[in-house]
Order: structure tokens, then C-alpha cells, then sequence
């Protein structure tokens, strides 16, 4: 398929790594050639539950016997969308009850950043240095990296950027701000956490100005760090949440979480003001409803904090200098870019999938699905070990 793949799909970098996929089960993927690949990293944090989860698959499937999309979102009224909602609003804290759906992270934070201009009356945006919170338009516009942005100008303008973790900047944040996005853990930067109540100094600043807070819970979000949303840890309450990746179960799904009050400014003056075809899709929703209530009633998210320990016990190494992150969304540093580069070809070759982070070329990232077990742990551990014993 190799030929073909490169031939008539298109491409997102010239050296796509183009394992070929035969199937996918629990921590598993498998090539069309019966080799068995330990999933270190779930699809880039989006496969919470593993791969072909027995409760996903089944509410799928369910969810086939009955209907497929019928109408654009937001007319008619579809079970698996609505519980699906009314999970979200019960697991997230008030005010905090209404929930759009679309179909991707990157729609969502289009979304997020309509609603907040829409509420305010006001245009700027603040955003975080080494940010990425997407690659649509307006997504790419928050980005501070001139590189990656200048073959795509003229970009959304009254874009500002802020220190991650600077306290001195939230001056920049003022009356005429309609919105600071955040992720909750920096995830392409290297995966750094907010340090000295960051977050809910932001959140005091914002509500001086009468600023929105969004907070990307895109990757940390949905247990990825031992709590449903990643800004649970850090005394903060944002006024919209992001979330998407995790939450599908495998499918493509992003929803943004606001107050019915500031969500109900998106539905009229103008009508209409976000529109979607597919979000909300009922199949999608189905796989979205019995992820988050797998999530939300085992002891997954307990474990995921136990998972972390094991990870940062059994990758002790002289030239692994430091793991970030929290829970089950981590990065190892190595000494150098090259290194890294190394170790995450090498482990392909020896049955370990690994990835990248986008602006951080030391760290090799680690965010296996929450179900990985102790010993799946170990075992990838073990690879990543030897092979920087043979380097």
C-alpha cells in the first residue's frame, strides 16, 4: 500500500513513517504483516481507552442498528448527543451546563474563540508563547512560531502573546480582551505544567478585566492526568473548556463547554452564529458517551497516577534527563534532538510506538491509553532503556 499511500494521499511531512495497518486491539496495533506494536502513544493522546475498547464498540455498533447522521447539528433531537452533554455538564463545575459538539479540536477552539468575541463585544485575544491549540485558520493564528505561520499570512488579527507561567505578563491582559487561551499543560512546548497558582492568577486577572478564560483541555483532558479535566489540579475554573482527542474513543469529536448564558449568545444575533454538519454525530456521540462513562466510573483515572510512578521508576537512565507532565501524558528529555530522533525509529523497529512533540525536539513523548497495564508499562520501558544502552 506503500505506493499508493504515497501517491494519492496527501501528506503532512516528506517522511511519513507509513507502518502499514493491519488491526488494532487494547494497547496493541498490528501491521499487515503480523507484527505487534505496544502503543506508547494512543493515537497522540486520543485513544484514552486503548484500541476497539469492547464498550465502545459496542455502543457503536448499537448505535448503527438505529441511525446514522439525519440533520445538521443543534435541529433535531439525538439521544447519544444530548446524554452525552448532560455527562459533560455533570461532571464539569457549575456554571459550566452547556456543551457544543464538533468534530475536532481545532473546530472546537474556532468555536471558543467566536463565543468569547461574541460575549464580550471585544476582538483581542491573548494567547501563550510556544502555544498550539491547532492548525485551521483561526487555531494557527494563536500560534507565536513565525516559521509555521508565514506561508499562511494574513492570519486572524489582535493576536497577543504572553509568557507561559509569568506572572509580569498579565498585565497585558485588559479591558479590552476578549478571551486568554491557555492549555492547561502546555503539550507541544514539552509538556510543562503551570507553576505558583499561574492559572488561577490568570483566572483572577480575567475576571478584574471581564475577560474569558479558555482553558485546551484537548490533551490533558479526560483522565489523562488523574483527574477528568487537567485544571482540576490547579485551582482554577475556566469560563469555557476545550475538550476533544480522548473524549471520542477512537473517533474524530471536539466540544467546547461554556455557561448556557455566554452559549446561548452563539444562537441568535446572528442565527446561527457556529454551524456544523457533523458535529454532534450520533455515532460519534455513542463512542464519546461510553468512553466518558468508562472514564468517570472505574478507577482508571486512580491509576493513571500509579502508571506515572511506574513510567518514571523503570525509565531511570544516565541519558534520560528529565520527564515532564503528569499522569499518563509525559516526555522523557534526552540529551539532544538527535538522540530522541534515534530512540523513537529504533523503538518502531523493536515494536515500541513513540512520537514527537511539535516544538520540543529533545522530549520523546509517552501517553499510552489509560488502560495500559503495569506490565505493558515495564516492557516499553525496558525497550526504551536498552536501546539508549546500545546508543
Amino acid at each position: 500500500m506503500k505506493e499508493a499511500f504515497l501517491k494519492y494521499q496527501a501528506q503532512t511531512t516528506p517522511h511519513p513513517l507509513a507502518m502499514e495497518i493491519s488491526h488494532a486491539k487494547g494497547s496493541y496495533i498490528y501491521d499487515t504483516k503480523g507484527k505487534a506494536y505496544l502503543d506508547f502513544v494512543a493515537g497522540v493522546s486520543a485513544c484514552s481507552l486503548g484500541h476497539s475498547h469492547p464498550k465502545v464498540v459496542s455502543a457503536v455498533k448499537a448505535q448503527l442498528d438505529s441511525y446514522l447522521h439525519v440533520m445538521v447539528y443543534g435541529e433535531y433531537i439525538q439521544k447519544p448527543a444530548l446524554e452525552l452533554t448532560k455527562l459533560l455538564a455533570k461532571h464539569l463545575p457549575e456554571p459550566l451546563d452547556s456543551t457544543y459538539l464538533v468534530n475536532s479540536g481545532t473546530e472546537a477552539i474556532e468555536g471558543s474563540l467566536k463565543l468569547a468575541r461574541r460575549f464580550t463585544g471585544r476582538s483581542e485575544i491573548i494567547a501563550a508563547k510556544n502555544a498550539y491549540h491547532g492548525n485551521t485558520m483561526g487555531s494557527l493564528s494563536l500560534m507565536d512560531y513565525e516559521e509555521r505561520k508565514q506561508p499562511f499570512l494574513p492570519l486572524i488579527p489582535d493576536v497577543t502573546h504572553i509568557e507561559f507561567n509569568a506572572a509580569s505578563d498579565l498585565e497585558k491582559i485588559t479591558s479590552k480582551t476578549a478571551a486568554v487561551i491557555l492549555e492547561t499543560i502546555q503539550g507541544g512546548a514539552g509538556f510543562i505544567e503551570p507553576t505558583n497558582n499561574y492559572l488561577s492568577k490568570v483566572q483572577q486577572r480575567c475576571n478584574a478585566v471581564g475577560a474569558v478564560l479558555i482553558l485546551d483541555e484537548i490533551q490533558p483532558g479526560i483522565g489523562r492526568t488523574g483527574k477528568l479535566f487537567g485544571f482540576e489540579h490547579y485551582n482554577c475554573q475556566p469560563d469555557i473548556v476545550v475538550t476533544g482527542k480522548g473524549l471520542g474513543g477512537g473517533l474524530p469529536i471536539g466540544a467546547f463547554s461554556a455557561s448556557k448564558q455566554m452559549m446561548d449568545s452563539l444562537s441568535d444575533n446572528p442565527k446561527l452564529g457556529h454551524i456544523t454538519t457533523f458535529g454532534g454525530n450520533p455515532v460519534v456521540a455513542a463512542a464519546a458517551l461510553a468512553t466518558l462513562e468508562e472514564v468517570t466510573t472505574s478507577n482508571l483515572m486512580l491509576e493513571t497516577l500509579v502508571k506515572e510512578q511506574l513510567i518514571r521508576q523503570h525509565l531511570q537512565h544516565q541519558h534520560i534527563k528529565e520527564i515532564r507532565g503528569r499522569g499518563l501524558m509525559l516526555a522523557a528529555f534526552t540529551e539532544n534532538a538527535e538522540l530522541t530522533n534515534q530512540v523513537i525509529l529504533k523503538a518502531q523497529d523493536q515494536g515500541l510506538i513513540l512520537f514527537w512533540l511539535l516544538f520540543e525536539p529533545k522530549a520523546i513523548r509517552i501517553t499510552p491509553p489509560l488502560t495500559i497495564s503495569n506490565e505493558e508499562i515495564i516492557e516499553g520501558c525496558r525497550i526504551i532503556t536498552s536501546i539508549l544502552d546500545e546508543l
